[in-house]
């Protein structure tokens, strides 16, 4: 009996000792894949920080030179834009003092005498008002082609543009040489020789209508400053000017238009901020 009592007890200890030591290795496991786990978990943060630190120089760099890029485009679009109107300005000064000369010439356009003895027989006035005004319309027939998606593509060089400002010119002479029974003649076939220009020259939706609204704006300009006695016109026949002046605006705001769109070709996009 005592053997058989030794032999269970020894049998219990060893059944105790196997399930402690498979208790034992199950926590060692247990503690082994919770400290991986949190291995891991430290870990992928810093590989996370490391790779923003790493793409962060890239898109720095990539930022300034989107920014130096967007900078000089628009210096150079502004000294582009500076540089039509300082042309357009100039081309319409010049252009109203030697028209203006011819009409005086002619007794067309009377001023006063102290304006008559200077330099250019011409109003101070005349060649600044004419000149900003030419820059205006210069500027607004390309505005108004990108606007409405109808770029102009109709003659543009610089010689149908010399052809056009050399019949300008003609259709100003003519109304001062040219002698008719009436002044309403005469507007009839400025009329005719100005469609005829706008239609040899242009031919697009926009600069009729530019050239219509000129005209009839210039005229009530010219009205008015007739009205206060400003200057005259000698035979008037459409209330204080001629008839034929809205067929002159016609033509000069055509003209005028074409310089400003050949002035805008190759012009650099206007940068857009996103």
């Amino acid at each position: 009996m005592p053997r058989l009592e030794n032999c269970a007890w020894s049998c219990s200890c060893t059944a105790r000792g196997r399930h402690k030591a498979q208790l034992g290795g199950t926590a060692a496991g247990l503690a082994a894949k919770v400290g991986e786990m949190l291995s891991s978990s430290v870990s992928s943060p810093s590989l996370t920080l490391v790779g923003h630190g790493a793409r962060s120089p890239g898109t720095s760099r990539a930022g300034s030179t989107t920014a130096t890029s967007s900078s000089s485009s628009t210096l150079n679009w502004s000294q582009h834009l500076v540089q039509r109107v300082v042309v357009l300005f100039v081309v319409g000064a010049f252009m109203a003092l030697v028209l203006n000369l011819l009409q005086i010439q002619r007794n067309v356009t009377l001023f006063p005498d102290e304006v008559i003895s200077t330099l250019f027989s011409s109003a101070w006035w005349v060649p600044p008002c004419c000149g900003t005004a030419a820059a205006v319309v210069g500027l607004l027939y390309p505005c108004i082609d990108s606007h409405l998606g109808e770029p102009h593509k109709f003659k543009r060089e610089w010689a149908s543009v010399m052809r056009c400002i050399a019949v300008f010119v003609g259709i100003n002479h003519a109304s001062a040489k040219l002698d008719f029974a009436n002044n309403v003649q005469l507007s009839l076939t400025l009329a005719a020789l100005s469609l005829g220009l706008w239609w040899t020259f242009d031919r697009s939706r926009s600069g009729l209508g530019l050239g219509i609204t000129i005209a009839f704006v210039a005229t009530l300009i010219t009205q008015f400053l007739v009205y206060n006695g400003v200057y005259q016109y000698t035979s008037p026949d459409f209330l204080y000017i001629r008839s034929w002046l809205p067929c002159i605006f016609f033509s000069g705001g055509v003209t005028v238009g074409n310089i400003g769109r050949q002035l805008a070709m190759g012009i650099p996009e206007k940068p857009h901020n996103d």
